[in-house]
Order: structure tokens, then C-alpha cells, then sequence
């Protein structure tokens, strides 16, 4: 989950400008609710980003269901790799060059298997455990989420 927030620039002094956006970040933090990640703060255009702890959920967000028994899912649990921020998804490092993860290739922790674009910055989204790519769930060049599943792994050595 993100929550940004956006005000214009003002034509006070740097200095005066410099307090207020502070303020704003505390009192900001302060009215969130749980436990606080990270928060980023940009002085061009004055933009803040949350980022809540991955054990902390926001009151109505989704909570996660446990799998039916007997489904293929509860049988063979699947790690989830998660956008890490708000941004734009790519599936590969360049246009026209072949993805980083295909669904059935294995991958090693900490191998990149994506990248999302954020504020122009390209971030790496590497996976957290070994495992085999069942599922791609966003395309490239898509908007994602804070904490949204972009592809599901499953254990190595397990049947698909």
C-alpha cells in the first residue's frame, strides 16, 4: 500500500519551504496508521511516498484468504514476488530484448526478475527464494501497485 500526496510549490523562502514540507512528513506519519517502512520525500514538485511495513495492513485492505483444501494451491504453497513501490512494470532491461523470466525457468534468490520505473529511476525486483516462475501476472510496461503480486513461484523439484 502507498499513499503520495502532491502540492504545488510555493514562493516562500527555502528555508520557510524547507519547514513546511517537514512538517507535512511528520504530521503525515503521525495520522498513518501501523507500522511505517519508509517515507520519501522530493523537494521538486514537494512529493512524499509511504510505505508501510510488509506485516502491516491498512484498514480495508484485503487480507489474504488460506488456500481451499484439497486445490492444487494448499497442496504446494507459491512464493509471491511483490512490487516493492508504485511504477511502471518491465518484464525485460530493454526494449526489444528478451525478458528476464519466462513462466517455467528457475530463478536463485536475489536474481533480478523485473524492474519497475519509478519517478524515472529503475528499480530491480529480485526474488526473495528459489523457486520455479508459475505465473506472470502483469505484462510488460503496466502500472503496478505498492505490494502487488507480479509473479507467483513455485518450489523447485515440484511437479508442475
Amino acid at each position: 500500500m502507498s499513499a503520495t500526496a502532491q502540492t504545488s510549490g510555493s514562493a516562500t523562502e527555502p528555508d520557510e519551504a524547507a519547514r513546511d514540507l517537514r512538517a507535512e512528513v511528520v504530521a503525515l506519519a503521525r495520522d498513518l496508521p501501523g507500522g511505517l517502512r519508509r517515507i520519501t520525500v522530493r523537494s521538486g514538485d514537494r512529493t512524499i511516498e509511504v510505505e508501510w511495513a510488509a506485516d502491516t495492513a491498512a484498514p480495508g485492505s484485503a487480507v489474504p484468504l488460506a488456500p481451499v483444501p484439497g486445490t492444487a494451491e494448499a497442496a504446494e504453497p507459491a512464493g509471491a514476488v511483490r512490487s516493492p513501490l508504485v511504477g511502471t512494470f518491465y518484464a525485460a532491461p530493454s526494449p526489444g530484448a528478451d525478458p528476464f523470466v519466462h513462466v517455467g525457468d528457475e530463478v536463485e534468490p536475489g536474481q533480478t526478475v523485473g524492474i519497475v520505473e519509478a519517478m524515472k529511476l529503475m528499480n530491480p525486483i529480485v526474488a526473495d527464494e528459489a523457486g520455479v516462475v508459475a505465473e506472470l501476472l502483469v505484462a510488460d510496461a503496466e502500472s503496478v501497485e505498492y505490494d502487488q503480486v507480479l509473479m507467483r513461484l513455485r518450489p523447485t523439484g515440484r511437479a508442475r
